[in-house]
């Protein structure tokens, strides 16, 4: 099964299945949710996955497959290869990562390596994790500190987000530039990105 809510991305990528004498799309869908009712439906072997999606993001949508059926096999295809994305899919039980730019024959090879009961890992995904493995620990109060920080938040703005006083925020913030290794807010905000700690919409 296909899911990506990009119709010329699916046509693309089942036109490459299809070629394969062992292979079939049986299914595709343009969102989470209806992700997962054309599953209930057809219970495909393999479901190809993107991150980013309408009415459900891709992660909550593996989650959800494997409550549904743990042995459900999904592989995730997008174009996000930040590290927390990757082990966040990963967490939830997808048994691939792979970038949209992908050569043809190897995503057929994940494919078939997925059907075989191996995990498959894209080389850029891999290094990304690799690299992950001094991750930054962050509080959850220095997370939300960071979050408010990239949406343009003062540390005034911040205290009164968090119910916290302005000291705190400064402690917050000192602790949180140590731990990414920056010393002033900008670069925060870039190494937080690059890392997949926030998001700029």
């Amino acid at each position: 099964m296909l899911v990506d809510d990009h119709a010329l991305l699916r046509t693309g990528v089942a036109n490459i299945i299809n070629q394969e004498a062992d292979l079939k799309v049986v299914a595709e869908a343009g969102n989470g949710l209806e992700a997962l009712e054309v599953y209930d439906r057809v219970r495909p072997d393999v479901t190809l996955l993107d991150l980013r999606m309408p009415l459900m993001e891709g992660v909550e949508v593996v989650r959800r497959l494997r409550e549904r059926d743990p042995r459900a096999r999904v592989i995730i295809l997008t174009t996000y290869d930040t590290d927390e994305e990757i082990t966040r899919a990963l967490r939830a039980g997808a048994k691939a990562y792979v970038l949209k730019d992908i050569a043809a024959d190897e995503l057929v090879t994940c494919i078939r390596d997925v059907l075989a009961g191996k995990t498959y890992l894209a080389p850029a995904a891999a290094a990304k994790l690799a690299e992950d493995v001094t991750r930054v620990q962050l509080t959850p109060r220095e997370l939300a500190s960071l979050r408010l920080m990239a949406d343009g938040k003062s540390n005034k703005e911040i205290a009164n987000e968090l119910g916290i006083s302005d000291r705190t925020v400064k402690t917050h913030l000192g602790h949180l530039f140590e731990k990414l290794g920056v010393t002033s807010r900008t670069e925060a905000v870039k190494v937080a990105t690059r890392r997949g700690l926030v998001r700029l919409e």
